[in-house]
């Protein structure tokens, strides 16, 4: 027994000692065939910590080096090279916008990391017409794409809340917010799209040319392909909005109006629910439509420590429809604020 023991220990440090000259021999074959490809941009092997940290703050993975790419060929050229070395390198490819995501998504361990934000700055291509829309860099953030937008009068039909995020990365995921429930969320306002697959291909695909790797990669999470190029549909911008804020108490009622709102056919364009915990008097610096000295209105306001619901919506219009929207008052018998 005891000799049958002592050949199992000594054969298992065998075998982890195999493994650990495998890794110490491959490591740096790795890291020379990198630095050897033929790409325009350049892989960073150092200072890797900000590619291993994301907005959710809870996983910590270290890459082995971050792709700052200057094309999609370079792309191309990493994922395909990475793919012809085969299932024993253990290397890993994550594609990294703003590192929004909650689960580490966009972190890769011990793998390559590819900063989707180098290819900010590549042309967008803009189609004007009566089905608009705008062909985009993945690494692209989507606030730029409203400010040149608007400068030929149109805007993507579908936002996140926050637009300082690239395409790529919140069309991996839907991208969903207050106009979802009229437009659906960003995943269904994308008309073509150009993916680099896990072969390091580059190909394009839409709802009818390579349909399965187009809605694959539409909410994928990044596992079917790093989309590179988007086309993303248009609609006339409006000139002005409406912004109001109604908050409630009573979680019933709450939801019983955001269904109605939703359901209407002209009621708002934005209809989005959150829960609010007023710590800080912060529905007292909410500009209002009241003055929040006068103390009918005010103590209506005591609400600090307590857990709200409100309703963000807000109604589009242009210039000559201001004397009828203006007359949109709060449908719901409940506190609301109003910004224009």
């Amino acid at each position: 027994m005891k000799r049958n023991m002592l050949f199992l220990r000594s054969f298992m440090i065998l075998v982890l000692s195999c493994i650990a000259i495998k890794i110490n021999l491959c490591f740096p074959n790795i890291l020379s065939s990198l630095k050897t490809l033929p790409i325009d941009g350049h892989f960073n092997f150092e200072q890797l910590h900000h590619a291993a940290k994301d907005f959710g703050n809870r996983y910590s993975f270290l890459p082995l080096a971050v792709l700052h790419p200057n094309s999609v060929s370079d792309i191309a050229t990493t994922v395909k090279h990475i793919w012809q070395m085969g299932p024993g390198s253990d290397l890993t490819v994550a594609a990294r916008g703003h590192g929004h995501s909650l689960q580490g998504q966009a972190q890769a361990h011990g793998g390559i990391v590819i900063n989707m934000k180098s290819l900010q700055g590549l042309k967008m291509q803009f189609h004007i017409g009566n089905l608009p829309y705008v062909d985009v860099s993945g690494g692209e953030l989507w606030i730029n794409i409203l400010r040149e937008g608007l400068k030929h009068g149109l805007a993507p039909k579908s936002w996140t809340d926050y637009l300082h995020l690239t395409v790529g990365g919140t069309l991996s995921n839907a991208g969903i917010s207050g106009q979802a429930f009229r437009h659906g969320p960003q995943i269904s306002n994308v008309h073509r799209l150009e993916v680099v697959t896990g072969k390091g291909e580059v190909v394009t695909c839409s709802g009818k040319q390579n349909s399965d790797l187009f809605h694959g990669v539409l909410g994928g999470l990044g596992q079917f392909g790093i989309i590179t190029r988007a086309r993303i549909s248009l609609e006339p911008a409006p000139e002005m909005v409406k912004w109001i804020r109604v908050l409630y108490t009573d979680f019933a009622t709450f939801t019983r109006d955001q269904e109605e709102l939703i359901s209407g056919e002209s009621t708002f364009d934005y209809v989005e629910g959150f829960v609010i915990i007023n710590r800080t008097g912060l529905l007292n610096n909410w500009r209002s439509s009241f003055n929040p000295q006068d103390p009918v209105q005010a103590s209506k306001f005591k609400s600090d420590g307590r857990t709200l619901f409100c309703l963000e919506l807000a109604k589009y219009f242009n210039r000559d429809e201001t004397a009828v929207v203006n007359r949109v008052r709060r449908p719901f018998n409940h506190q609301w604020k109003q910004r224009n």
